[in-house]
């Protein structure tokens, strides 16, 4: 089969932008809409923790789910129906009425967010190693963006509509439905391993390579991936804390109103998002000279970010400005791992099993995420959220630094293997 026009692999990256985009804004408007719900279940920290905490735990079952029919069957059909997931289970809990229900549907929403290998493993059949970072890159900026958005939503929009949190919640449920029927009807899937520099003059059909139990063993037995499964649990920990429940520490705690939540977080959120994109550029940048370029970008960002968090939350209330300057800083560095993490997973597995290596790598990431919002609002009970924010980030980042150093002794071994085996593929051919 012939490779698609360059110009189609754009259109692709467009539609999975938005997809990811209005994704993320349904994903994350739970953050900046916990006040208005909490008041009216009337409950506490604990509770709503419990409550992120079940659609995580939902979503971490279901990422072996999708990650193996990723690999087995067609990409695009499956994405949209991930998209239809995404509207009806975010109706179902807009609509209930009392709080145990609430944290049934709710829970239910997890279902479609372990979706995203398929996403990823079709832009690395679309896009060679060298260019991948950017383009990670590129569709992680939507994991900001759409928080900014559902800020936007939930604190600007809304009120200015009279819409209630679940008039929001339906609005954003209805754009899941129209973008299914998009992706299913547009999007077409691509040969798997057809983006790789050894295979870029074979003919490859999308039936070529396939996946086999045999190939998901020879991934476990790969030492850097087990440095990135146990950096991935712990990393995960400070973005749902802060995802979860930062707007509610910026409101209780720093006595920040709305419009002032919205003036310090909005040009931070924006910041971050910038780092998705130079994070994989300069990832892709130092990959070229190094193939631990990844990797030092990694252990610089998470070094950096616990240094900037604690200044940030370690000021005091009153010096607003300092705090905003500090969080400005702490949201260039903390994004520059997360595409590189993402670009090493394709860095050193096979084309075919590379849904199901991520897919195991995100469930890994899931179990820390799972318990991060229930243990975060478990430690406000009892001290502070600022507290609980702070050694929650300082801990896992720790962590973090500590796992990269190892990965750093690995990584060449990893990659030179896959490019070994492609090369022998091509020979073959």
């Amino acid at each position: 089969m012939p490779k698609r026009p360059s110009r189609y692999r754009w259109y692709v990256v467009g539609v999975f932008f938005f997809f990811m985009l209005l994704h993320q804004v349904d994903q994350l408007l739970i953050g900046p809409l916990t006040p208005r719900i909490m008041d009216e279940f009337h409950i506490n920290t604990g509770q709503m923790g419990l409550v992120d905490t079940l659609a995580l735990v939902v979503a971490t079952l279901f990422y072996p789910i999708w990650g193996y029919l990723y690999d087995h069957f067609a990409r695009p059909k499956l994405l949209a129906l991930a998209s239809f997931v995404w509207g009806a289970t975010t109706w179902m809990s807009s609509i209930v009425r009392t709080f145990p229900l609430f944290r049934m549907t709710r829970a239910s929403t997890g279902i479609d967010n372990s979706a995203y290998p398929g996403l990823y493993s079709m832009i690395s059949d679309y896009f060679g190693p060298n260019l991948r970072g950017k383009i990670y890159g590129v569709l992680q900026l939507t994991q900001p963006l759409g928080y900014l958005i559902g800020m936007i939503l939930a604190l600007m929009i809304a009120p200015v509509l009279n819409w209630s949190w679940r008039t929001v919640f339906i609005f954003t449920g209805s754009l899941g439905v129209v973008l299914s029927v998009i992706i299913y009807f547009t999007v077409k899937d691509a040969p798997r391993g057809q983006a790789e520099p050894e295979l870029e003059d074979s003919s490859i059909s999308e039936g070529t390579f396939k996946f086999s139990w045999e190939k998901i063993k020879d991934v476990l037995k790969l030492r850097t991936m087990w440095f990135i499964f146990l950096q991935g649990f712990a990393g995960v920990f400070p973005w749902n804390v802060i995802t979860y429940w930062f707007f509610y520490y910026l409101e209780k705690e720093r006595g920040y109103d709305q419009s002032s939540i919205l003036m310090t977080m909005a040009p931070v959120i924006l910041i971050l998002a910038s780092g998705y994109f130079v994070g994989g550029a300069v990832g892709d940048w130092l990959f070229k000279k190094t193939h631990k370029g990844r990797i030092i970008v990694s252990v610089t960002g998470v070094l950096m970010g616990i240094i900037f968090m604690s200044l940030a939350l370690n000021t005091p209330i009153a010096e607003r400005t300092t705090f905003f300057i500090l969080m400005c800083f702490t949201a260039i560095f903390i994004p520059l791992s997360s595409v590189n993490v993402l670009s090493t997973v394709y860095d050193i597995t096979l084309p075919e099993v590379r849904s199901s290596a991520q897919a195991v790598e995100s469930f890994v990431e899931n179990i820390g995420a799972a318990v991060a919002p229930l243990i975060a609002g478990q430690i406000g009970l009892y001290y502070t959220m600022k507290f609980s924010i702070l050694w929650i980030c300082v801990v896992a980042w720790s962590l973090c630094f500590l796992l990269y150093l190892g990965a750093l002794f690995t990584i060449d071994k990893d990659v030179n293997s896959l490019r070994a085996q492609m090369a022998d593929r091509a020979k073959a051919m």
